[in-house]
C-alpha cells in the first residue's frame, strides 16, 4: 500500500493533468502564494531588530532577554 502523502500527491497530479485548465490553476496558486508570502511580508512584517538595534550583540541580548524572561514578567 502506498503512503497517504504519496497517494494525495498522485491524486492531485493526475487530476490536474487530465484537466484542460490545470496548468492555469497551478499558475494562479503560485501567484497567490507569492503574494501571501512575499508581498505581505514586506508590508506587514518589518524587520524590527534591524530597525531598532545597531549591532548584532544588541539584537542578541534583546532576543535572549525576551526568551528567558518569565511569563508573568512579560
Amino acid at each position: 500500500m502506498i503512503a497517504l502523502p504519496k497517494q494525495l500527491y498522485l491524486f492531485y497530479r493526475d487530476g490536474f493533468r487530465s484537466m484542460v485548465v490545470g496548468r492555469t490553476l497551478w499558475k494562479i496558486i503560485a501567484i497567490k502564494l507569492f503574494i501571501l508570502l512575499a508581498v505581505l511580508k514586506l508590508f506587514f512584517f518589518p524587520n524590527y531588530l534591524a530597525t531598532n538595534f545597531n549591532t548584532e550583540r544588541d539584537r542578541a541580548e534583546y532576543v535572549l532577554g525576551n526568551l528567558t524572561k518569565p511569563v508573568s514578567a512579560r
